[in-house]
């Protein structure tokens, strides 16, 4: 059976004093307060800025080595690519990625696609080509149009080793949808990402999702079914708003302690 790692998207949101962290904690104590609680953690930030390796390597001394870390693609080459600058970002990024691949902790790179990433000739054969410059490092790759979600693209996934991330999101057209409509297992990788399911939290306006004890209870046979499958599964949460996330996420680590057994 998998490993299971179970972690919110994001740790740095002083919102979350008093449903998560204590009233009185400082900010800087943040990550080492997580670390006690959590096995895993998606980093956002590298999205939207390029990370460098002290940033990184500050992560894994407050965390002890005891945390593997998700860390989401850059826009530069997922969102924004140029062509003829696309590689250049991708390998600064790979660059400063080394503290966590020395010590072990890098559990994958996420690469998220907008929703107009669609199923194109021109579109594969840009995923392809992203996927070699990172072939030596576990990859997982989140689609945001179902467009994607067909067999040969889990195949081809599988060959290179690249895992394929499902998503739990609002009922929308063209998006994947809610988890127990898709979870796929490809390059012995399973992972889920939980958005919350109201669409105006898809749209950036709210992101107030509370999941109930029930819909995370339908996540375990999923789960256990995953972990069957893959070597290593990924679990996090990412309707952070007023704590929902890490309050989630510590649920699911009791509901899922059968699976870890």
């Amino acid at each position: 059976m998998g490993e299971l790692l179970i972690g919110t998207s994001g740790y740095d949101y002083p919102e979350w004093r008093g449903s998560f962290y204590p009233l009185d904690l400082r900010r800087e104590d943040f990550l080492s307060f997580y670390a006690e609680r959590f096995n895993a953690l998606e980093l956002n930030f590298p999205y939207f800025s390029q990370p460098t390796a002290s940033q990184l390597s500050g992560m894994v001394r407050k965390t002890g080595g005891q945390v593997r870390f998700s860390v989401k693609g850059n826009r530069r080459f997922t969102h924004e690519a140029e062509a003829g600058r696309w590689r250049d970002a991708a390998r600064e990024y790979r660059d400063a990625l080394y503290p966590l691949v020395n010590e072990g902790l890098l559990a994958s790179v996420l690469l998220q696609f907008p929703e107009g990433f669609r199923y194109t000739t021109d579109n594969r054969r840009y995923l392809a080509e992203l996927l070699g410059e990172f072939n030596d490092y576990p990859i997982v790759v989140e689609f945001r149009h179902r467009e994607w979600l067909r067999p040969q693209v889990f195949d081809g996934l599988s060959a290179r080793g690249v895992g394929v991330c499902a998503s739990d999101t609002p009922l929308l057209s063209g998006v994947p949808g809610l988890v127990p409509r898709f979870t796929r297992v490809t390059g012995e990788s399973g992972y889920v990402r939980l958005h919350g399911r109201d669409s105006r939290a898809w749209f950036g306006t709210d992101d107030d999702y509370f999941y109930q004890d029930g819909e995370l209870e339908s996540f375990v046979p999923l789960l256990r079914s995953m972990a069957d499958k893959a070597r290593l599964v990924q679990v996090y949460f990412n309707n952070h708003a007023r704590g929902a996330a890490a309050l989630n996420a510590l649920r699911i680590k009791l509901l899922a302690e059968p699976v870890c057994a």
